[in-house]
This record gives C-alpha cells, structure tokens and sequence, in this order.
C-alpha cells in the first residue's frame, strides 16, 4: 500500500527537515511546492517572477497557481509507492482539491507538526537558507554571522529575503487565518495525528514514524 503523507505546520516548525529523513528512510519523494516555487525565482521565469513579489511580502501564492503545480507533479512516476507533501495543502480550498488527486492513490495521512509561535519566531530568524539546494540550517548567532556552508552540497548559507521578523510576522498571521483551518478540517479523520515539534528533531522523527504507522493501521485518533 501506498504511504502517502501531508505535513501540516507553520513556517519554522521543521516540517522540511522531518520530511526530507522520512522521504530518505521510506524511499519516497518529498513533494516541496516551497522548493519548486523557488526553483523558479532561482530560474527567473515568469512564475518564478510573480511568486518571489508576493513572498517576499510574506503573502501566499495563489490556490489554482499551488494546485497546478502539485497536480503535475503527483502525474509522475515516481510517486507510485506514496509521496510526502511538504507545504500543500495550505487551505481548505488546497485541501479539497488534494482529497480529488488522491482518488485511486490510497488513504492519506495527515500529521501537524505543533510548535509556540515565540519558539516559531526565533528558530526562522536564525535560519540560514542554502541557496542552492534549498536545505536550511540554524545557526545562534544568526544572519550576521560569517559565512557558512550547507553540509549537504556545500553551497553557501544565507538568510532567506522573507525572514525578517516583520515578514516573520505576516507569515504567522496568514497561517492562523488560512492554514490553522486545515486541523479543523482533518481533525475528524481516522488518519489524521498530532506531534509536538518543540522537542529535539530525533524526538519530533520518532513521535512521527508512531504518528504514521498509527495513522496507517487506522488506529484510535490521537
């Protein structure tokens, strides 16, 4: 059977970092429309354009824009034994435009990754962005800090342009008036598990891989 997850989480919870171990330890792609998005300002095409304007102010990019992009790429072969989205849905208009591309693919197992929105500030102000894979690194001191280089493919480290504390902030408030409805809308399903992401990242792995299998067997809701 197919293992096919949703994140669901606010910007800074870990929900990259947790997906790109689970997609590694199960042989499954991590399906990022962060990543993709940003393949495309990196390109400089015209979406990539259109979508660096709107985060850059910390907004979302457009439902039917992020739909199309997933539909694409859940055509492709790949995605065969399960995927992991990391990113989408991020509305309940996501969310039940997700539920018709899943038709034929198995259940879906939803899991919220939940972390205090101080600690949530904090860990994205720190954050520093690879900028050419994409993969991000905490660092205490911060984006003044000397330069660094990502332990994954040794680019270099920078702070991404939207996490400054008042984009931080934009960030957050759209979460809770968009995304923070799509636990109301999962809550009631027997795949759907909680987990608390303000614990060290093997903590936060190990409470996913229960959450999953949990999830998978159907078992009583978390």
């Amino acid at each position: 059977m197919a293992l096919n997850l949703v994140m669901l989480g606010a910007p800074g919870a870990g929900k990259g970092t947790q997906s790109d171990r689970f997609a590694r330890l199960h042989g499954i792609p991590k399906i990022s429309t962060g990543d993709m998005l940003r393949e495309a300002v990196k390109a400089g095409t015209e979406i990539g354009r259109y979508a660096k304007a709107i985060m850059d102010r910390g907004e979302l990019v457009s439902d039917d824009m992020i739909i199309g992009v997933v539909r694409e790429r859940l055509d492709r072969s790949d995605v065969g034994g399960g995927f992991i989205l990391d990113g989408f849905p991020r509305t309940v208009a996501q969310a039940r435009a997700l539920d018709g591309l899943m038709e034929g693919r198995g259940p879906l197992i939803v899991v919220d990754v939940a972390v205090p929105e101080s600690e949530l500030i904090r860990r994205l102000t720190t954050r520093l962005v690879c900028e050419d894979c994409g993969t991000n690194a905490d660092t205490p001191e911060g984006p003044g800090a000397a330069a660094e280089r990502c332990r994954k493919c040794s680019g270099v480290l920078r702070q991404r342009s939207d996490d400054n504390e008042a984009a931080i902030r934009e960030r957050l408030r759209v979460y809770r008036r968009d995304t923070q409805p799509l636990v109301d809308y999962y809550r009631t399903r027997p795949t759907f598990r909680w987990v608390n992401g303000a614990q060290s990242p093997d903590r936060v792995a190990a409470d996913l891989a229960a959450a999953v299998s949990a999830g998978s067997g159907q078992g009583a809701r978390r």
